[in-house]
């Protein structure tokens, strides 16, 4: 069948669990490690690794902590324009990233530079994002990420997913 507009890859071209490694005064953020461990939990429902994408200036430690704690690969993009965060610059080396590794999922924080870093590149990947979840999942028989988050002023949680574009991203 014809499309009017270059294939991106299909969702069975992504494989893994990327987690965001954000970088607070030189050391990785908590929010990051707890990721880490949610991470592996999807992981391993769908039987497949956790990779770390870790940006900044001088993060080879922050790097072996993260396989420390739990993923079996961290992608380390580090240079002098990475030490201090803007969004574009960010956003652009994790889109780069994504579209290297090709992650099924990816998890950012819901710190402040998450927030804002997941909508830049949720953007340039042209993928959908679920913001401020408070509960991730994975549906066994489709392998869709299940994200919860509170709806209609917290009164009401909607379960939102994902269905034809990669990776399925979350906050």
């Amino acid at each position: 069948r014809e499309r009017s507009r270059p294939l991106r890859g299909e969702p069975a071209d992504y494989r893994g669990v990327a987690i965001f490694i954000e970088v607070s005064h030189g050391q990785g953020a908590q929010v990051s490690w707890e990721l880490i461990g949610k991470g592996k939990e999807l992981a391993q429902k769908l039987k497949t690794k956790v990779v770390g994408f870790l940006l900044g200036h001088g993060v080879e430690g922050i790097a072996q902590e993260a396989i420390a704690l739990g993923c079996d690969e961290v992608q380390v993009i580090d240079h002098p324009l990475l030490r201090n965060y803007l969004s574009k610059t960010y956003g652009k080396a994790l889109t780069n990233l994504c579209q290297k590794v090709k992650p099924e999922i990816f998890l950012i924080g819901a710190t402040p530079l998450g927030r804002d870093l997941s909508g830049v590149v949720a953007t340039f990947l042209q993928t959908g994002l679920t913001a401020d979840c408070t509960a991730l999942d994975i549906d066994e028989e489709k392998g869709y990420l299940l994200m919860t988050r509170p709806t209609f002023g917290g009164n009401i949680m909607a379960t939102i997913y994902c269905q034809n574009h990669r990776p399925q991203m979350s906050t």
